[in-house]
């Protein structure tokens, strides 16, 4: 200190804190003289302790007044150091490779260390707590740069930091300043071939997570330059700072989301025309960015992952999964210019066939797609279902061994509310089943769920039972669920399950060819071999057997089912079903059975068969009349059943009576056309019905029907207990309830005759006339 105030005059250092700003700017001039003078007598000693003097008692100093002329001194002392060593640089034919001498290399290393002197105690003051002292770092380092250039360098990283922070500085004189340094440095980088991106490239990552508005104008101004600079390689370090421009697109300053989008534009051009881009870094940032909450960022996010999908190629291989996992909720976004991106992109990577053998992750991929089956969208329900559809055709052996983590999921969208969507996993599922213990487990899986969800039957029992049997062959899959439904323990379900297959089966276009097989049990193995097939399951219902029978020609055996029926298999769920099958025998499908009717004499057991349905159908009739095959059976429409009698009455009055004798047709002339049987019996011509040849007589053999009669008996007479076993049990219920508390007079239970015309309590299933056919 004391070889400073040696050289430096009393007035100056009094002068230096003054609270006057031009006292302190002319002793600052005096200081750039005595350095400049030093410099010129190479004093280096003399030059250090004038630094310290200002840095320590100055700048240093708990006066305010100390510290902005301290500032401005250290100031002028750069000035008048890099005077002198301008001169010399600025010799005319100066030659770098050639030593000047001890004098230039004292000026040299003088100024060098003076630099590193000088700057840290100006970058200290860009947080002094009092805004003109911030005010006067600014221009103090201003000055600094515009002499020095790019040997100041070496602190960017600092000074890069303090600017940062003083873009946001409370003080709008301070900012102003700030904003010219600024500025000036930039100016200083771009023509610099000392910056290193290296060392600022973390400093920059840091502070890309500021949220300040200002910080972030800051940011994006010096990526943007930086970026302008042929020697510098910005694009190499995106990945970065790429989320941090992502944050910025949604930043509720209008003129930030501009600046960040602008910058954002600019390098995915650059990421096109370049031949090496890191890709795998910047896909993670882009799939968590493609589920923001703010629209401009997903849309922005979804543009370039249609890019980089396009462009990346075996890059991306890896992260294919993690794509996936961001378009396809975008498929379904809200916002028209997001979804149409993300289609194209869900497209472009569809197309792109991988090997597992490269890296292509099929187990990934069918996560994601598994995922995606329980969005709220349909649209992505459907995308995901595509996936899972074109794993399966391209990978089928990869996906099968994920089978059992997937297979309960693909059973799920069978209950969605999209037709389409229950489309889908039904291919999905079709596919699957290729395999024969993959098609047991389906319709395994497929039983067990309509087993414990009735609604599910009810809903898209019949969609689901139709499309199978396109897809996987009708045949076969009435055969698999009659072998699942014949050993089924839960009686009620099985007979609502046989119900409404039998319901499709009667009905369904798709079927047409298996009710063809059928109608030709009596003569071809083949149809005997599904008759068989069927009827141990379709003995669970008595109707369906009839159906079954009718649809087969079986018409004796039709009449024997009817005549085997006792009291309590007549009930409201066999009236309704006896209801719908008459209104069945009206429609197209039985078309073949109303013309046979022509020949009476030759199909007697038929109109046995019809005149037993028509038997037990009751006559008298109260209630509302709907109309409708499919109506619910909450209780017996019993005007329902009484149209179903004059129905069939009314088809079987207009049979001809041409085929009998005379004595038939006299015998028969009162209207009672159930006597013909009296008459026919006696017609040893006819064992079946219509004409029997050897062949059929084997096949009728092979049928065994005094067999299947018992079978069906014996069924029946399960299902018998089986509802007396749950009376029993809701009566014991009952009456355990009542133990617990006295019934009042009002709730006893009436003993009113008309309450025996109401329904017994059934299970809560529904028939399957509900399905949606």
């Amino acid at each position: 200190m004391a070889d400073a105030l040696s050289v430096i005059p009393a007035f100056v250092i009094r002068n230096l804190s003054d609270k006057l700003y031009e006292k302190r700017k002319n002793a600052a001039l005096e200081v750039e003289g005595i350095v400049k003078n030093l410099a010129s007598s190479g004093d280096h000693d003399k030059i250090t302790a004038v630094i310290n003097l200002l840095t320590n008692e100055f700048t240093y100093s708990p006066q305010a007044n100390h510290r902005k002329g301290g500032l401005i001194g250290l100031a002028a002392a750069t000035v008048g150091l890099s005077t002198e060593a301008a001169q010399h640089l600025e010799i005319e034919g100066f030659d770098q490779q050639v030593c000047m001498g001890c004098e230039w290399c004292f000026i040299v290393d003088c100024f060098s260390v003076a630099m590193v002197q000088i700057v840290p105690p100006v970058l200290n003051s860009f947080s002094d707590q009092d805004s003109r002292v911030r005010y006067y770092a600014c221009e103090a380092l201003y000055n600094i740069a515009k002499v020095v250039r790019g040997d100041f360098i070496i602190f960017f990283n600092q000074i890069f930091d303090a600017l940062c922070k003083l873009s946001a500085d409370s003080d709008a004189n301070v900012q102003s300043a700030a904003h010219l340094l600024d500025r000036l440095v930039k100016d200083i980088v771009t023509e610099s071939d000392q910056f290193s991106i290296e060392e600022f490239i973390p400093l920059l990552r840091e502070r890309m997570n500021v949220l300040n508005p200002y910080v972030r104008q800051f940011l994006v101004g010096w990526i943007t330059v930086l970026d302008s600079v042929p020697d510098i390689d910005m694009l190499g370090f995106l990945p970065d700072f790429l989320d941090g421009l992502f944050n910025m697109l949604s930043d509720s300053s209008h003129e930030i989301r501009q600046q960040a989008d602008s910058a954002l534009s600019e390098f995915l051009q650059e990421i096109k025309n370049s031949p090496s881009v890191d890709y795998g870094r910047m896909a993670e940032i882009l799939v968590q960015r493609a589920a923001s909450p703010d629209e401009f960022t997903r849309l922005t996010a979804v543009t370039w992952i249609n890019e980089f999908v396009k462009l990346g190629g075996d890059q991306l291989v890896p992260y294919y999964a993690d794509i996936l996992g961001a378009i396809l909720p975008c498929i379904s976004d809200k916002e028209e210019k997001i979804r149409v991106v993300a289609r194209e992109t869900n497209e472009e990577l569809r197309a792109i066939k991988g090997d597992p053998a490269e890296g292509f992750d099929v187990g990934s991929i069918l996560s994601i797609a598994r995922r995606e089956l329980s969005s709220e969208w349909e649209a992505t329900r459907i995308e995901a279902l595509h996936w899972i559809s074109t794993l399966l055709n391209r990978h089928r052996a990869e996906v099968l061994t994920f089978l059992s983590d997937i297979f309960d999921t693909l059973l799920t969208p069978l209950s969605d509310p999209s037709d389409e969507v229950v489309l889908l996993v039904l291919e999905v599922h079709a596919c699957i089943a290729k395999d024969p213990q993959h098609f047991r487990q389906l319709v395994v899986f497929l039983v067990h769920h309509f087993r414990n969800d009735d609604s599910l039957l009810q809903k898209r029992g019949a969609l689901i039972i139709r499309r199978l049997c396109v897809l996987l062959d009708a045949e076969r899959v009435y055969r698999e669920f009659s072998t699942i439904l014949e050993g089924e323990s839960d009686l009620n379900f099985a007979s609502v399950m046989v119900q409404a297959l039998n319901l499709i089966l009667l009905t369904s276009s798709e079927l047409s060819e298996l009710r063809d097989l059928l109608k030709k049990s009596l003569v071809n193995p083949a149809g005997k071999d599904l008759f068989v097939s069927l009827y141990a399951s379709w003995c669970h219902s008595p109707m369906a057997i009839i159906s079954l029978c009718l649809l087969a020609q079986t018409y004796q055996h039709a009449s024997a089912v009817i005549q085997s029926l006792v009291e309590e298999d007549i009930n409201v769920k066999f009236l309704v079903q006896l209801d719908k099958l008459i209104r069945l025998l009206e429609t197209p499908i039985f078309a073949y059975l109303r013309l046979q009717l022509l020949e009476p004499g030759r199909y007697m057991w038929l109109l046995k068969a019809l005149y037993g349905l028509l038997m037990l159908l009751p006559q008298k009739h109260e209630g509302e009349h709907s109309g409708n095959l499919l109506a619910k059976p909450n209780r017996p429409q019993t005007r329902e059943q009484s149209a179903a009698f004059k129905i069939l009455r009314t088809r079987l009055k207009t049979v001809p009576s041409y085929s009998f004798s005379g004595e038939q047709l006299k015998q028969t002339s009162s209207g009672n056309s159930y006597q013909i049987f009296h008459h026919i019996s006696g017609g040893s011509h006819i064992t079946e019905d219509g004409d029997v040849n050897e062949d059929e007589k084997n096949l009728h053999n092979e049928i065994k029907f005094a067999l299947r009669l018992q079978q069906f008996e014996q069924m029946q007479h399960q299902h018998r207990l089986h509802a007396k076993a749950q009376t029993q049990s809701r009566t014991s219920s009952a009456s355990s309830a009542s133990s617990k508390e006295v019934q009042r007079p009002e709730d006893s239970t009436s003993s009113n005759p008309s309450e025996m015309n109401r329904p017994p309590s059934i299970s809560s299933r529904r028939g399957p006339g509900q399905l949606q056919l």
